[in-house]
């Protein structure tokens, strides 16, 4: 059965399997995106003219509907005059593959037009600090109020209601109270990413923390532990990989608030370059920025997923022996696990005992 199981219903694809079909999710796209833009017949909406004739209003590289092209030509036509000439191709806003390509490399070459803006380089890192920033504080101040309220019944009756009618409030509106707040420059933007993301990770990590498994903390409370020696030593190892895991997608919904973060008072970042190019209409560098944020958002996930196989190394499908940074592991508690607590049951040790190599 598990031969012919080609979607993964049952079981795990083979490896080789998941490879070419993570390739594919990425080439698929990008043959969809090339047909388009050099297979004619597939779309190309407008015609560049290469020789006007006698139509007086074209010029050369002009684009033109093609609806318009071909009524003109036939009125040419009709009345002998000279044919105007041109071929079709997409608008200036659907710049082909190759464009977009080379856009990666010349805009970080091509300085600014004016003395005042900024390099591509210090836009990409002024948005990286703001999102930084912005994230930090928020999980500074949402990871405890989550595993406050996934842990105490207390916190979540206090907190949870006020925070799901918050997070019904869209973060853009709050910009215009954060600039007379904060200023023009970077702290309002900081404050939209931290009202975008602070109420969700409450949320989300508050109903993490509540899907741990309840025979873990009934064995450990049978063994001595309670309070907040229960949430310190069995709630959150049991749930800090979850919890990490929410982390890095909340960490992807902080990038899609930077956008909007960004265009609150003094327009700066990414955001900036990105608007200045569509303003020159340099929509190949438009692209190659946009680009740019998925690249830095998908390279950061995957280097803090292979963080994640650091830091919780019980969590690794496979052990091949521990890594040079191994050691990492040790700042975190072992999550406690359902085994183990039937081992302690197990052993031939009184219940002072074994509730204390529990709760130590």
């Amino acid at each position: 059965m598990s031969h012919h199981d080609w979607l993964g219903m049952k079981v795990e694809l083979p490896p080789r399997r998941r490879l070419l079909l993570t390739l594919l999710s990425f080439l698929l796209p990008l043959a969809l995106w090339c047909a388009v833009s050099y297979v004619p017949w597939l779309w190309h909406p407008l015609v560049r003219v290469t020789d006007p004739g006698s139509v007086d209003y074209f010029s050369e590289d002009m684009d033109v509907k093609r609806a318009d092209f071909d009524q003109e030509l036939a009125k040419a036509r009709a009345a002998g005059q000279a044919l105007p000439q041109g071929h079709r191709v997409n608008p200036i806003y659907f710049p082909p593959p190759h464009k977009v390509l080379r856009a990666f490399y010349t805009a970080f070459k091509t300085p600014p037009r004016l003395p005042n803006e900024p390099w591509l380089h210090q836009s990409l890192g002024h948005s990286i600090r703001t999102i930084f920033l912005g994230f930090v504080v928020s999980s500074i101040v949402g990871v405890p109020l989550g595993i406050l309220c996934g842990a105490f019944r207390f916190f979540a009756r206090l907190q949870e209601p006020f925070i799901e009618f918050f997070r019904y409030l869209p973060a853009p509106a709050f910009g215009a109270l954060c600039i007379v707040v904060l200023g023009i420059d970077d702290p309002p933007k900081i404050a939209i990413i931290f009202i975008g993301t602070f109420f969700q990770q409450v949320l989300v990590i508050g109903n993490t923390v509540r899907k741990v498994d309840p025979a873990l903390l009934e064995a450990a409370q049978t063994l001595g532990a309670s309070g907040w020696k229960l949430v310190r030593r069995v709630i959150i190892p049991a749930s800090i990989t979850d919890i990490y895991t929410d982390m890095r997608i909340l960490l992807g919904w902080a990038w899609t608030y930077l956008i909007v973060a960004e265009v609150v008072g003094t327009m700066s970042g990414i955001t900036f370059f990105i608007n200045q190019q569509a303003r020159y209409r340099n929509f190949d560098n438009v692209y190659a920025a946009i680009g740019m944020i998925g690249i830095i958002g998908f390279s950061t996930d995957i280097f803090l997923a292979w963080v994640g196989t650091v830091l919780f190394p019980w969590k690794r499908k496979t052990r091949s022996g521990p890594g040079k940074w191994a050691w990492l592991a040790g700042l975190w508690p072992k999550a406690v696990e359902p085994t183990v607590i039937s081992e302690f049951a197990k052993a031939d040790t009184g219940p002072l005992e074994t509730a204390n190599n529990v709760v130590k």
